[in-house]
């Protein structure tokens, strides 16, 4: 997919490049699962990446899907509410915070939430497996509601829809193609698939998001997808952006070790 982006650009070399305005920078991360081990991984090595390079207003714009599948959510969502005290971090609401939000309420939804990841999210809060195990839904609704602090569920109802950044827009799932951007619907931001992943028309605005896994980050002419599935596969990916220059940066766990490093796209 680097070598397709690089071949693009340089057969269209009368189109502009998209760009982070001057003086700023963005890192976006995508997909997090739970897997605090690679966050914390990839909080370190992007630190480090923005300390090396030239003073500029950093922006971190965390993709959405924090929570559920992988083991530890709540240390998760308490590793990104510090890194918020420390930088500015922006974070979009993902399709499994939504799913969460509404279970606390709604049981027809916390069934789905609990077939999808939730039962981790639950029980990486002070949940009791033996009290969970033996619940019905009632019960697990009230459990969670009870472990999860007001704190997180309040952080959590503070994610964003959608973030514009220059020649970027930064989303959870996508967009519907062919609808302005001021009209999209929070539904197709957080869930859709088809018809954005095909879609090869201009949307407007170079769009980065996750929630469609691939193994390797995504890059297109309209778009970049940046959810590697780090819950299963062990590796966690962020964008660069300053300027019209891209970089890669990955947090990746292999036989309990993790390691991260930085890959250029020239």
């Amino acid at each position: 997919m680097l070598t397709a982006l690089k071949n693009l650009i340089r057969a269209h070399p009368e189109r502009p490049p998209a760009a982070i305005p001057a003086g700023e920078r963005v890192y976006a991360v995508g997909d997090i699962h739970g897997r605090l081990d690679l966050f914390r991984a990839l909080i370190r090595t992007i630190d480090e990446d923005d300390a090396v390079r030239a003073p500029a207003r950093t922006t971190v714009v965390l993709l959405g899907d924090l929570i559920d599948r992988g083991p530890d959510s709540a240390g998760v969502i308490a590793a990104a509410r510090d890194w918020r005290l420390r930088r500015n971090v922006r974070i979009i609401c993902g399709n499994h915070e939504e799913m969460l939000l509404v279970a606390l309420e709604d049981e027809d939804m916390l069934r789905a939430f609990l077939r999808h990841g939730g039962r981790e999210t639950a029980l990486s809060y002070p949940v009791d497996p033996a009290a969970y195990a033996a619940a019905d839904f009632g019960e697990v609704q009230a459990l969670i509601a009870a472990a999860i602090p007001e704190a997180d569920i309040a952080f959590i109802r503070e994610f964003e829809e959608a973030i514009r950044i220059g020649d970027y827009l930064f989303v959870h799932a996508g967009i519907r193609p062919d609808v302005p951007l001021d009209n999209q619907r929070p539904g197709d931001l957080r869930w859709i698939r088809e018809p954005f992943l095909s879609h090869a028309g201009d949307h407007g605005a170079i769009v980065v998001h996750g929630h469609t896994i691939t193994e390797h980050a995504d890059l297109r002419p309209n778009r970049i997808g940046i959810d590697t599935g780090a819950y299963f596969s062990g590796r966690l990916t962020a964008l660069g952006l300053e300027g019209a220059d891209l970089w890669l940066i990955e947090a990746c766990e292999h036989d309990g070790e993790v390691t991260s490093r930085t890959r250029s796209i020239a």
